[in-house]
């Protein structure tokens, strides 16, 4: 079987969806699938590329956001998306956008079984354009990814039951698989141990510096902390709200309110396993989130987590007590749960070891058989 994924950009290591890319790519291979990538070249001459290369499309006006959030768009070079399709059996979309949309008209005129994984909601973009989880624009950027893209697919690809829901509420009428992208398990699940240093409480906090992960839900609820003081936080990633929060962590330390500025770096796999041991607890505050594999590695590695909950997030599906949940925006409690993770370090260390236990079901193994059931199945209609 030959599977050809299409997708703007798989080689920027803070992208989620590009790490998903390159992953599902090397793991179906793995499997016996002649998996194949079209995508930008990558920046570093001395990386891996794509096996169907395209040139980088700069876009107008918006260019530097999109940078800033690890992003690029790709040239619809239209031969070359031809060349590609040419080759696979089965063409899989990680997008819905210009490149995708032109690929696919291609696809389906010369009959190629087409399947799609949605790794964006609408709002993924559009806030970081500035535009509010109401809005409108969200509601109509679904019906074109629908009508120019997911319709003209066969089988979808969805990471968690909260896609699945939506997809369905949108009306998207291919079949709906729910598979998560899954991780890698490895040797014997253990519990973590939390920081050297006994006096402080480490906090890590993963993702791209970005509006819609809503990291200042972590700084603000700092300032209803009742042991602020002898908290640690640690985010690793980089993004457009960068400035921003780094001011308020400033602001935070000159009020009194942390003792110990927070840490804003960007971190390799191997070193955020290395944190992730450290932790004390690790926190999701997304608020728009397909899954959250970065939070699904913490808990791997024993970190226990206070996870964000509401509509259009998919983390809260690793939580395994009502402790590991808080309404999202809401940094008073948020404070809460922290406060009282830090009461119990008896229960922190029992969830410690049940929730590194629990990823077990999440194992990448069952989703690349799953993806490989659904692409027989395309094949099949």
């Amino acid at each position: 079987m030959k599977v050809l994924f299409i997708c703007n950009n798989a080689f920027n290591p803070g992208n989620g969806l590009s790490v998903s890319a390159l992953t599902t790519v090397k793991n179906l291979k793995s499997h016996g699938v002649d998996a194949r990538l079209m995508a930008v070249r990558n920046d570093d001459p001395q990386g891996q590329q794509p096996d169907f290369p395209l040139e980088h499309f700069i876009f107008p006006v918006f260019e530097p956001i999109i940078k800033a959030n690890g992003f690029c768009y790709a040239k619809v070079d239209k031969k070359r998306i031809r060349e590609a399709i040419q080759w696979a059996d089965v063409v899989q979309f990680e997008e819905a956008l210009f490149l995708e949309t032109a690929a696919v008209k291609i696809a389906r005129s010369m009959g190629k079984a087409c399947v799609a994984t949605f790794h964006l909601y609408p709002h993924n973009i559009m806030a970081n354009l500035g535009f509010s989880k109401r809005s409108f624009v969200n509601d109509i950027l679904m019906h074109n990814w629908n009508t120019m893209l997911l319709d003209k697919c066969s089988d979808i690809q969805c990471p968690t039951e909260e896609v699945r829901r939506y997809l369905e509420a949108k009306g998207t009428k291919a079949r709906l698989h729910v598979i998560s992208n899954g991780l890698k398990i490895e040797g014997e699940a253990r519990a973590n141990t939390p920081g050297l240093d006994a006096s402080y409480y480490d906090i890590r906090c993963v993702g791209r510096l970005a509006r819609e992960k809503s990291q200042d839900t972590l700084l603000d609820a700092m300032r209803h902390s009742k042991y602020a003081g002898k908290i640690r936080l640690h985010f690793a990633g980089n993004g457009p709200m960068a400035a921003r929060y780094r001011k308020m962590a400033d602001k935070l330390v000159k009020d009194g309110v942390l003792s110990v500025a927070p840490d804003f770096n960007f971190y390799s796999r191997e070193e955020l396993k290395a944190l992730s041991r450290k932790a004390y607890l690790y926190v999701h505050c997304a608020w728009v989130e397909v899954e959250g594999l970065s939070c699904l590695e913490a808990i791997k590695e024993g970190a226990v987590p206070v996870i964000a909950e509401g509509e259009l997030i998919g983390t809260p599906q690793f939580s395994l007590t009502e402790r590991s949940l808080y309404p999202v925006f809401d940094s008073k409690a948020l404070a809460g749960r922290i406060d009282w993770w830090i009461e119990h370090p008896e229960e922190r260390d029992r969830y410690s070891l049940l929730y590194a236990q629990s990823v077990s079901k999440y194992d990448v193994e069952n989703s690349i058989e799953s993806l490989i059931r659904m692409y027989k199945t395309a094949l099949n209609a």
